[in-house]
């Protein structure tokens, strides 16, 4: 078959000082001074903590009701923790636990697919059309004082797929952001940036990445009138991830001259396999959270701490930390005693999250608790393993914004979106918004 002028061969790359990007498959291929950077405030906080597949909920009938239902018995403030959530007793004057609140765009769509929209309230429900994250719009706004502008973590890393992500993070676009999950290469990269090398030759090595990347821009606009529409819209997003790059290259260059706040990084765990030791790797994920808010890094984290679905390395903690089913299959399964298996997981979950809620609270920075200042979100995007309502949550810290803790509360499902809290959060960590998503105004009572 004779090549027409329009094909590209699959040897077209992107070529720049040297260096070549490959493209991805298109169908045509067949602060100079410390003083500069400083907030004058005390920094204000967001962290999003998820996991997959829902929480157990026995029916009130059931004789593990009482003991294993994910929700406490009892509203208001004399709620009662049961077994389920136990490990957060401590911890009760930091923490709201919230029921009632979802999605509406989500709630028709089968629970695993909610995932995606945790932190969007994108609408999936026909087309895939997902929208900014909550997390990405603070960023915008707090990164404004920060080496970056948020990280995004999880257990397996990348993106996922549509519909079972691998992270919690969208952009502008709604296109996912890609997550990390080495905690070697992320305390390197974070942290000891630039692997011990001198200022100058970090910055001739950030010059050397702006040369290549924006010689790959100008070489992609030879190319953008070869391709048809579908390649041209692959190229927009390739194009686009480019261009964050040099976005972050230039603002890694104005940090140089900027010392990192001094820290001890001795006792985190940096080469934890989570297939054989899940305590020990989710905790040392938490460790690094605690460390870029300790060192002001960042101010807006996310971490998924298992996939939806029983994909990935996270559906197998349970069975490795407890010898219980895997995640996915216990919230499944439906023979006797599976309430209390699905319960013990829940447990082991919360006793993460308290871990962090305890280390939060006893690291200080020149402003105080860490806790004091961060709002923590820590839930799932179902309530049962397929049901997208009724989201179990739990937020923690934030005593000086303002919030309202040592409640359980229900709100109404049909009149108080998700969204609504993420308007409130945003606003208590001064991003000033009147709508997310389709949130129709502040949440009333905690925050």
């Amino acid at each position: 078959m004779s090549k027409k002028p329009w094909h590209l061969d699959r040897r077209t790359f992107l070529k720049g000082l040297g260096v070549t990007c490959m493209l991805p498959y298109f169908e045509g291929m067949g602060m100079s001074s410390i003083s500069k950077f400083m907030d004058p405030m005390s920094p204000k906080r967001l962290c999003f903590l998820y996991f997959p597949n829902g929480v157990g909920l026995p029916p009130v009938e059931s004789p593990y009701h009482k003991d294993w239902s994910w929700f406490p018995n009892g509203e208001g403030t004399d709620y009662k923790l049961t077994k389920s959530l136990s490990p957060l007793t401590p911890h009760r004057n930091d923490i709201s636990i919230m029921g009632g609140l979802s999605h509406p765009y989500s709630r028709q769509v089968l629970g695993h697919i909610a995932g995606d929209t945790w932190l969007t309230g994108g609408d999936l429900r026909g087309e895939y059309r997902n929208s900014i994250s909550v997390d990405q719009v603070a960023a915008k706004k707090l990164s404004r004082y920060t080496r970056f502008p948020s990280l995004s973590l999880s257990t397996d890393g990348g993106v996922g797929y549509k519909s079972r992500v691998s992270t919690l993070s969208f952009n502008s676009s709604g296109r996912p952001i890609p997550s990390e999950h080495r905690q070697r290469e992320i305390f390197e990269r974070y942290f000891s940036p630039g692997g011990g090398a001198s200022t100058n030759e970090r910055r001739k090595s950030l010059h050397q990445g702006k040369k290549i990347v924006d010689l790959v821009l100008e070489d992609s606009k030879s190319l953008q009138h070869r391709l048809g529409s579908n390649d041209k819209a692959k190229l927009d997003e390739y194009l686009t991830s480019l261009n964050q790059v040099e976005e972050q290259l230039s603002r890694n260059e104005k940090w140089l001259d900027v010392p990192m706040k001094d820290f001890d990084a001795s006792l985190i765990n940096l080469d934890v396999d989570p297939t054989s030791a899940p305590q020990d790797y989710v905790r040392s994920m938490l460790d690094l959270i605690v460390l870029g808010f300790q060192t002001d890094s960042t101010r807006v984290i996310s971490y998924m701490m298992a996939r939806e679905d029983g994909m990935g390395f996270g559906d197998s903690f349970s069975k490795i930390a407890l010898g219980l089913k895997r995640h996915h299959g216990i919230s499944h399964d439906k023979s006797r005693g599976h309430w209390e298996e699905w319960g013990r997981y829940d447990q082991w979950l919360s006793k993460q999250f308290a871990y962090f809620i305890d280390k939060m609270k006893n690291t200080s920075d020149e402003h105080g608790s860490l806790l004091d200042n961060t709002l923590i979100l820590y839930g799932s995007a179902c309530s049962s393993t397929h049901n997208a309502r009724n989201y179990p949550l739990v937020l923690a810290g934030g005593s000086n914004l303002g919030v309202n803790h040592g409640s359980y509360t229900k709100f109404d499902e049909k009149h108080v979106p998700l969204s609504n809290l993420f308007v409130s959060m945003l606003n208590k960590v001064d991003v000033e918004t009147e709508q997310f998503s389709d949130s129709t105004g502040p949440l009333p009572s905690i925050l």
